[in-house]
């Protein structure tokens, strides 16, 4: 009779759950439209999050969409009578903006979807900011890192994610269709959570649906971001790549341990405990934000982010393809507690960092350009030098067979290629690219600003280039390597763009605080192409893909390099 009782219990209390989790989600999607449209609210004359903290604790099970509707909205103002700002922009990316879970929710009386869309004629327009104030300010909610927050701050981080994606991310109607349905469910796991790592583990499930390459940092500051993803406890023996459906086995770090598993460079790893390659490669997709997946395999390649382990284990079952030979192995792992190993590791990461920076294309015929290493031309050079110097080494450079920029890489000088490329080869107008912000009249849609996509630069001569360009990228082109890789496919319209997919995360990046001192990173920013093109999640455009087999790999072999030094003969 007692176990009946105590099951009869758990249902009740998972029903309860299961119902409030609507409730919640409606209240959540409630409290974002206030939130960035009643002008009080959005001003912040009226705390929104005072509004979600004093009004969710009265959220239960009994609740429909009206009355939840009715508790956010008993003290507000509901005698709007300023119109909307009038729209200036023409050219307005809308697609994101849907109203339709208001506008066809039957369970909406006809009075409340009246207030909802008077809120929305009558919203803020947020080029009413004070100066430095922007509409993805956000208050800091600090907590000890072992403590879980507490259901009400939980409610309130989910429902911060919730209205990024609805009001500030520009790239929503790229992200999953049934995201809203994604989110319910995320929803009931984060009301559920009995501890701080177990939310964690719904915040990264809930990020990775951005598809966003920026939102990619948001996992190093997890707490618990060793157990979930990030296996700083134990490192491989081995490093690898991945190459399409295994692990390729690229050098042996420590040997020994190597030797006794029967493992070597070039062999191929094709299930780790019991779980193929793919799988693990998709189960990975679920709990990181990448904008492609290539860009995911690029990450999960990374020897030192140490991400392709499924758990946190000191040991692992190997399948091995060595050959024609198959065989399972088991493998320890190396322990980072023990400071020789550490050593080791920091040595041979150093070193195998080293090695990709200093890897430069040397050809008397070439001029070579590498975005990361573009500062040094100026390094202890005067101000009112620079010009003189920049313009002998591109006049150097336009005097060569063929010019190569190798984008493989975070620039570290902007005005490389936005000013002084520009200024050297490019036609006065270089309009390369469409850019939309934030809209401040309607927000939620992104407007295009006529930005500067080049200098003004007076009495200024242009060097037509008639040589062969190498524009070469892979998914280390991120973000304003991507967009200077587009700007320079405009300069020189005969240039040949080389390599893989780019990370496909362009657009000034945006950082929205969170609770729990968390900071949710995110493309704030539209870049499309001048015929709207996509570029997020996509990548600049590639007139070659270049892939990279194998041997290749254990030749170390740079097939980009190779391609360019082929044209030149």
């Amino acid at each position: 009779m007692k176990k009946a009782s105590i099951f009869i219990f758990i249902l009740l209390f998972n029903q309860i759950i299961f119902a409030q989790k609507n409730q919640y989600y409606d209240f959540i999607k409630t409290w974002n439209f206030i939130k960035y449209y009643h002008p009080d609210v959005a001003s912040g004359k009226i705390d929104a999050d005072s509004l979600f903290l004093n009004t969710v604790k009265n959220i239960n099970s009994k609740d429909n969409f009206n009355s939840i509707i009715g508790k956010l909205s008993q003290n507000l103002n509901k005698n709007l009578t300023t119109q909307a700002p009038t729209e200036t922009s023409k050219d307005v990316l809308t697609k994101n903006q849907n109203f339709e879970w208001f506008h066809k929710n039957g369970k909406i009386s006809t009075e409340n979807k009246n207030l909802l869309n008077t809120i929305y004629k009558n919203r803020f327009d947020y080029g009413l900011l004070k100066e430095g104030k922007s509409v993805s300010d956000e208050k800091k909610y600090p907590f000890p890192k072992e403590e879980n927050l507490s259901l009400e701050y939980r409610l309130l981080t989910m429902a911060k994610i919730q209205g990024i994606v609805d009001y500030l991310f520009p790239h929503k109607y790229l992200m999953n269709k049934n995201f809203d349905s994604y989110f319910n469910n995320l929803l009931e796991e984060a009301v559920k959570s009995p501890s701080r790592k177990d939310f964690e583990i719904v915040l990264a499930k809930t990020v990775s649906y951005f598809q966003d390459s920026h939102a990619f940092e948001f996992y190093r500051q997890l707490n618990f971001r060793d157990e979930i993803l990030f296996n700083i406890s134990y490192y491989s023996p081995f490093d690898f790549q991945i190459v399409d459906d295994h692990l390729l086995v690229t050098n042996l770090v420590f040997p020994e341990i190597c030797d006794k598993a029967q493992i070597k460079v070039g062999d191929k790893i094709t299930e780790i405990n019991g779980k193929s390659i793919p799988q693990i490669i998709k189960e990975k997709s679920k709990l990181l934000s990448v904008s492609n997946h290539q860009k995911l395999l690029y990450v999960l390649s990374k020897y030192e982010y140490n991400l392709i382990w499924s758990d946190n284990l000191p040991q692992k079952t190997l399948k091995i393809q060595s050959g024609s030979k198959k065989f399972s192995t088991e493998i320890p792992l190396i322990n980072t507690t023990d400071k020789s190993n550490v050593a080791i590791l920091s040595n041979y990461i150093n070193n195998k960092n080293l090695k990709i920076e200093s890897h430069r294309l040397a050809n008397k015929d070439i001029a070579y350009f590498k975005t990361n290493e573009t500062l040094e031309f100026i390094n202890n050079v005067d101000d009112n030098k620079i010009d003189a110097v920049m313009d002998s080494i591109l006049k150097d450079a336009s005097q060569k067979k063929a010019i190569v920029f190798d984008m493989r890489a975070y620039p570290d000088w902007g005005g490389f290629v936005y000013h002084y490329i520009y200024k050297y080869f490019s036609p006065k107008e270089n309009y390369f690219g469409k850019y939309y912000k934030p809209n401040l009249k309607n927000i939620g849609t992104f407007a295009y600003k006529d930005y500067d996509y080049f200098p003004t630069i007076e009495n200024k001569t242009t060097h037509v280039y008639k040589g062969k360009v190498f524009i070469l990228v892979n998914p280390e082109t991120r973000s304003a390597s991507e967009w200077y890789s587009m700007s320079l496919q405009k300069i020189f319209p005969q240039s040949l763009t080389i390599g893989q997919q780019t990370s496909g995360g362009d657009g000034d990046l945006v950082r929205v605080n969170l609770p729990g001192d968390y900071v949710l990173p995110f493309t704030g920013n539209g870049i499309f192409y001048p015929d709207n093109s996509q570029t997020q999640q996509t990548g600049i455009r590639i007139n070659e893909l270049i892939k990279y087999k194998d041997q290749d790999i254990l030749d170390n072999r740079d097939l980009e390099f190779e391609r360019v030094l082929n044209s030149v003969k």
